[in-house]
């Protein structure tokens, strides 16, 4: 199996753009916590609520699991930076968003809903769609059954989601290392979660504090419904035929941090065949799954540069 591996387009971006990175890092440390402007939107009769900033384009960020809007706030103030407004979502189920009961509350589709609520509450007609994690399924799934508004689309370590069914199928490492996706299926294993077991992943310590107050106000039986309404089952009999993905129709930037232990790289193999339009594969030697945060200013630049690449100078211009 050919593996997608751009180690040395990895390589050529850092170099080219650490000195850039370092000066951001240098010249923009304050947080934005208390720069964003809080909203919510109504999906359905479900309240999702969502953090804001900048003026221009639009960007929709989504985040995974376990995790809240504040995940993005690199990536944030970077795009509002370079003339983007950009709404980092909470999922349903997380921080200050709504908590439907049920497992079918959280079904792919009504989480494509939860989107497309956003981006009409911002009275805009389509958006570029960033997501990561469960987010990045999110994503892929909005830009598969809602081309009409998704107009790039960025994904963070996860593969499409043909390459993840195929691995969980075919590749004895990957559906090992999926083994507590699996776990997370079963009825009661909500309970064994804490706010502060969930936010240990956070390397920054000021950053977890927060962390561990979103998971408080968060539904930990909710969060798990997404693995049990959406995730491959270990005990499912194949399938006979391979399940059929209407291609992505807008272009693609996909970065992938390649310590990733719960996602490998294989399943990025043949993601060329799922999309219609151009795909820049972007893998990271030593970032791990939350690569948006391992290699936040690498994945900020590398973003900024692919976005203003796509959107014609005029937009940004006038969007100001």
């Amino acid at each position: 199996m050919r593996i997608a591996r751009c180690h040395w387009l990895a390589g050529l971006l850092l170099g080219a753009l650490l000195p850039a990175a370092v000066a951001m890092a240098a010249d923009t440390p304050k947080d934005i916590w208390n720069d964003v402007e809080h909203r919510y939107a109504d999906s359905s009769g479900v309240r999702i609520h969502y953090a804001a900033l900048g003026q221009g384009p639009l960007v929709v960020m989504i985040h995974g699991f376990p995790d809240f809007w504040y995940s993005w706030r690199d990536q944030m103030q970077a795009l509002a930076a370079s003339q983007f407004r950009v709404v980092a979502i909470d999922q349903r189920g997380y921080n200050l968003s709504d908590k439907p009961k049920g497992v079918e509350s959280y079904l792919m589709p009504r989480l494509v809903d939860d989107v497309a609520a956003v981006i009409k509450a911002e009275q805009q007609p389509n958006a570029i769609v960033v997501g990561h994690d469960w987010g990045g399924a999110v994503a892929w799934n909005v830009a598969m059954s809602k081309p009409e508004i998704v107009r790039l689309l960025v994904i963070l370590n996860l593969p499409h989601p043909a390459g993840i069914g195929r691995e969980i199928a075919t590749n004895p490492e990957q559906k090992k290392n999926s083994a507590y996706a699996f776990n997370f299926q079963k009825p009661d294993a909500h309970k064994q979660l804490t706010a502060e077991g969930l936010a240990q992943w956070v390397k920054n310590p000021a950053a977890r504090v927060r962390y561990v107050e979103a998971f408080k106000l968060s539904d930990f039986e909710s969060m798990l419904n997404y693995y049990k309404a959406n995730y491959p089952r270990p005990d499912a009999p194949p399938a006979a035929t391979p399940p059929s993905f209407p291609k992505v129709k807008a272009p693609v930037l996909m970065v992938h941090g390649l310590d990733d232990k719960a996602l490998l790289p294989g399943a990025l193999s043949g993601t060329w065949n799922w999309v219609e339009k151009d795909l820049t594969l972007v893998t990271i030697p030593g970032a791990g799954h939350f690569v948006q945060q391992d290699a936040a200013g690498m994945v900020s630049e590398t973003m900024v540069d692919w976005l203003r690449r796509r959107e014609p100078a005029s937009r940004l211009a006038t969007s100001r």
